[in-house]
């Protein structure tokens, strides 16, 4: 495999080999290696010493079902650490193919002008002005790339928000149907795409250049094995398919952990109007579809296709995360809005979460009234055109709440919590602060251990040890390519066999679970040691303060899990 080298500050390219000693490197952990070797600390995220780093995942260019997500590296300008944020879609897969392992983009160009980066299907790359682009939003951007370079492309792109280097912008990706609807959404890596000079990045489909498989039979035999496990599953043979993730509105409401009107109580009066079961129903009626496919080689279709009351597209796809934050968080109880609001965030380049967050503060600052809807699109809209309102927004909840002499801003390392209150939840309140990523939902969620009740509220016992146990899980997830839901089978005695088996085929080694947990755990030690070298400390990985003091209704609850506590999770 190869690694491609673009340097922006001479616009040259270069192919070299990739390192030998990375060859069982993925994703997540790719990422997080290349940045410790190449990346300076303390560098300026938006400044030439950073560099964007794509790293495919293990899997990624096989035929492994639910691996077609790729991982976006750099140092973040909105937690100040290092941040690796994921796709699905269709790049990972069209990148996976060409014989490319990373994509490695550094220094800045010296005039400002902006680029787009081509690679071929076999992995040879130029670099092309993109003044015809300049300025575009993405849905724009994505129809006029398909005119230029044709339709059989996978693409990462940024909006006004990634031009405009906003900490909260996002890098979209395009999905089987050519939509710049899948995000890498966290951390702000639009920003540092956007400090490179870089608009979008297009991959030639077709290649046929992925990853050798060292027993190619093997590979087959258990994957096939893998899928049965991953159709079989409750959650993503079932959930999944029926209402998407959307499916958590009515379970975390009724636990008490949606995280409504700023975070000030954990459940909102209205909610059916925002659930699975309601937007599933919308969908139908309008000719929506409930059942997309977003991703390549996906089996589970958790995507959905929301169009309005003329049958019109809206957008694709309506996560759970994004109807928290636009939804219970600034109490707005219009799927309609919410879409829309969702549409304008994948068109300008933002994460959907850092900006439904930020509006929430603005909302409870007296900016504007909870659950103003036209207030909200507002808000997003001032974004693409950079008034201040917008730029603050762009910049996230806690730029926010510093205009307002908001206090009230629940964030870890700038970055919003997602959509699972710690007080009901605290292992992933333990999760928020001591994630290397800042406040993170995907770094090890145990919202099924709360609703199943195998977690309780009430109880001291199990929460430090549950995130613990399932960071490096989740880090070993995020660097084989696998979408979160794809691995669920993992955790079953029949999927689990067949990834193992999967695994040992695909390296010619046998690879068994102590190989995951070691693979994850040197991924967060790589992560968490950077941090440290970039000056976040202990006192970072906290939540904010009004967790602990404010008992959230309806159930009352604080987190309690003390500064020692949270210490333990990676103690040296």
């Amino acid at each position: 495999m190869k690694t491609l080298r673009i340097d922006m500050s001479t616009s040259t390219i270069r192919t070299e080999p990739s390192p030998q000693e990375l060859s069982e490197f993925g994703g997540r952990g790719l990422t997080a290696e290349i940045l410790r070797r190449e990346v300076p600390p303390t560098c300026d995220p938006l400044g030439p010493e950073n560099k964007l780093v794509l790293g495919m995942g293990l899997l990624a260019g096989t035929i492994f079902v639910n691996s077609s997500r790729i991982s976006v590296g750099a140092k973040s300008p909105l937690t100040g650490g290092i941040k690796e944020s994921n796709a699905g879609g269709t790049i990972g897969s069209a990148l996976g193919k060409t014989g490319l392992k990373t994509v490695i983009i550094e220094g800045q160009p010296q005039s400002g002008e902006q680029f787009i980066l081509k690679i071929d299907k076999e992995g040879n790359a130029t670099l092309d002005s993109a003044a015809d682009f300049k300025g575009l939003r993405t849905y724009a951007l994505m129809e006029k790339l398909t005119v230029t370079y044709g339709e059989k492309i996978a693409v990462l792109c940024i909006g006004p928000a990634g031009d405009q280097m906003l900490a909260s912008a996002s890098i979209q990706a395009s999905d089987v149907d050519g939509r710049p609807c899948r995000a890498a959404g966290r951390g702000g890596l639009g920003a540092v795409m956007g400090s490179k000079g870089l608009k979008a990045i297009i991959v030639e489909m077709g290649g046929n250049h992925g990853p050798a498989i060292a027993d190619p039979d093997a590979f087959k035999t258990s994957l096939k094995n893998y899928s049965a496990a991953v159709q079989a599953h409750p959650v993503s043979g079932q959930g999944m398919p029926q209402y998407g993730t959307a499916s958590m509105v009515a379970p975390v409401n009724s636990v008490g952990a949606f995280p409504s009107f700023n975070a000030r109580q954990g459940t909102i009066e209205g909610w059916e109007k925002i659930s699975g079961e309601t937007m599933t129903d919308i969908m139908k009626k309008r000719g929506g579809n409930p059942t997309h496919r977003g991703c390549s080689q996906c089996i589970i279709r958790c995507s959905n296709v929301w169009n309005d009351e003329n049958g019109k597209y809206v957008t694709s796809s309506l996560e759970y995360e994004t109807i928290w934050a636009m939804g219970g968080m600034t109490g707005i109880l219009d799927l309609d809005i919410i879409a829309r609001l969702d549409y304008l965030c994948d068109d300008i380049g933002l994460d959907t979460m850092n900006t439904g967050v930020a509006v929430a503060v603005a909302m409870d600052a007296g900016y504007k009234e909870f659950g103003d809807g036209q207030a909200a699109i507002d808000m997003v809209e001032a974004v693409a055109e950079g008034s201040e309102i917008g730029i603050l927004i762009g910049t996230g909840p806690a730029a926010v709440g510093k205009h307002f002499n908001n206090p009230r801003v629940p964030v870890v390392k700038n970055q919003s919590i997602a959509a699972y209150d710690p007080r009901p939840m605290p292992a992933n309140g333990v999760t928020y602060a001591t994630s290397p990523m800042g406040a993170d939902h995907t770094a090890a969620n145990l919202v099924g251990e709360y609703c199943s009740g195998v977690l309780k509220t009430d109880s001291p016992e199990g929460h430090v040890e549950a995130s613990k146990g399932m960071q490096p899980i989740m880090a070993f997830v995020d660097c084989t390519g696998m979408c979160l839901f794809g691995a669920f089978a993992l955790a079953t005695p029949e999927g689990g066999e067949a990834f193992f088996a999967s695994m040992s085929a695909l390296l010619g080694r046998p690879f068994g679970p102590e190989d995951m947990i070691e693979m994850g755990t040197k991924c967060l030690q790589t992560e968490h040691a950077f941090n440290r070298n970039a000056g976040l400390t202990k006192d970072d990985d906290r939540l904010p303060d009004f967790f602990s003091k404010e008992p959230l209704a309806p159930t009352n609850a604080i987190f309690s899990i003390t500064d020692g506590e949270l210490d333990s999770v990676f103690a040296e």
